[in-house]
């Protein structure tokens, strides 16, 4: 199979296919992240997030790879870390994201809002992954008011925020600060966060 990842019109799921029993492919891809070709970086980066998806087991020896990535000063390779990480989570048999917890969720304060978006929305991925970890991680998420980004790209987060919520709501012990966080946003300033609070608390008076 010859592979272009310079071709923005790929194929994806047949390399995909490809790089699950291919590890020198699938070390070229994670290598890949780190290129100055965004093309080639963006390709990479959608075949291993459907990598992610499908098998996540298959990734998971290169999470250390993948943590060092957060440390990066390109938001672009913390973005792709970030969402990478967060499918792997459902094969953390090595609990590996506990003692990164902290550092992947300082990243709710980072320098770019766009990885604070990111991390908001892939937390409901990491919720169901990880229940025990669920508190600690709505504690966060509740938290995002004290980050250090503006008020109106904070109330554009809590769109992430909610969507995050609604993965995983009807599993959490305590609902009532999460439902009480959500009412609240119903006066957002932002239309997609108060539209995504409307829908969130819709489909909760329907079940």
């Amino acid at each position: 199979m010859s592979i272009d990842l310079n071709n923005k019109e790929f194929d994806i799921e047949p390399i995909a296919e490809k790089a699950i029993t291919d590890q020198q492919l699938r070390s070229e891809l994670l290598g890949n992240l780190r290129s100055k070709n965004e093309t080639v970086r963006y390709n990479s980066h959608k075949v291993l997030f459907l990598i992610s998806e499908e098998k996540p087991e298959i990734l998971y020896s290169s999470w250390d790879t993948l943590a060092e990535l957060l440390d990066s000063d390109n938001t672009y390779h913390k973005l792709c870390a970030v969402q990478l990480l967060a499918n792997l989570t459902r094969a953390d048999k090595g609990k590996k994201f506990e003692k990164l917890f902290n550092k992947y969720y300082s990243l709710l304060d980072d320098k770019s809002f766009i990885t604070a978006a990111y991390v908001a929305q892939a937390s409901g991925t990491i919720a169901n992954a990880k229940p025990a970890l669920q508190t600690k991680i709505t504690n966060r998420l509740l938290d995002i008011d004290k980050t250090h980004h503006e008020q109106e790209r904070k109330d554009l987060a809590k769109a992430s925020v909610i969507e995050a919520f609604g993965q995983y709501y009807q599993h959490v012990k305590s609902k009532k600060r999460i439902l009480e966080f959500i009412e609240r946003q119903l006066n957002c300033q932002s239309p997609k966060t108060r539209k995504r609070a409307k829908e969130f608390l819709k489909q909760l008076n329907t079940k």
